[in-house]
């Protein structure tokens, strides 16, 4: 039986109602559904399979949707990767992607690839070297010279570049040190406060990004076993419970 906690603040910037994905003949979400509060970072949990993953994916239009609403600020809408890079999403997904030929400085231009105006888009880049000072020191080296931590940052600030309203981040911190994870999960934090952008994260490190979330959901078997509260996931056991 599924459990769910009624939440305190219900301000939605994204809503996903009743979503079903399947892959071929296999269901990867079933009546899963979610919503994310404008400025928040909800946590998306569960044991490998339960559908993470594919929520993320579905959102930004790279998983096939075969029922169900995906509502993004209040419109009903049909998610199109490029078009919803245009209405403020933004996709960040597993293995730090980042283009390994190219420079630090050339990684982070491709975000802004529709940024028009030469003057904004050297604006988005200054905030985003504000954001991982790390890598305005690296700005002329090559990408693939980057550390396993350096290229996850360089990652995110090419996604930040769109300015987006909401930051889909998928397991951000996968086989990175624990000290680079502490730092990782600072600038997540620093991302939403400082912008006020919302933040939809699937992450392993549960201690971690449960210090970093507002609300949590818990999926099993491609649907929602729980909604609460992140303080309550570790309290009330459920996620020992998803497991099994």
């Amino acid at each position: 039986m599924s459990q769910t906690k009624s939440p305190k603040v219900y301000n939605p910037l994204l809503e996903l109602k009743n979503i079903h994905v399947s892959y071929g003949g296999v269901k990867a979400l079933v009546g899963a559904s979610m919503f994310i509060n404008t400025g928040e970072i909800v946590a998306l949990m569960g044991p490998n399979g339960a559908g993470k993953s594919t929520i993320l994916k579905a959102i930004f239009g790279l998983a096939p949707i075969g029922s169900g609403e995906v509502i993004f600020e209040s419109e009903k809408i049909k998610p199109i990767s490029h078009e919803v890079v245009e209405m403020g999403i933004s996709f960040v997904p597993q293995g730090r992607r980042v283009f390994h030929h190219l420079t630090v400085l050339e990684n982070i231009e491709i975000g802004g690839f529709n940024i028009k105006s030469a003057n904004e888009r050297k604006e988005r880049i200054e905030m985003v070297l504000d954001l991982f000072p790390a890598l305005r020191a690296k700005i002329k080296a090559k990408s693939g010279t980057l550390s396993g931590g350096q290229q996850q940052m360089l990652a995110i600030a090419r996604g930040l570049m769109i300015d987006p309203k909401l930051l889909l981040l998928d397991e951000p911190t996968l086989g990175l040190s624990p000290k680079i994870v502490k730092e990782v999960f600072k600038i997540i934090k620093e991302i939403n406060v400082r912008r006020g952008i919302a933040i939809c994260i699937v992450e392993h490190n549960l201690k971690s990004v449960l210090d970093i979330a507002t609300r949590a959901y818990v999926l099993k078997s491609g649907h929602n076993f729980y909604e609460g509260p992140t303080g309550e996931v570790i309290s009330t056991g459920v996620l020992a419970k998803a497991m099994l």
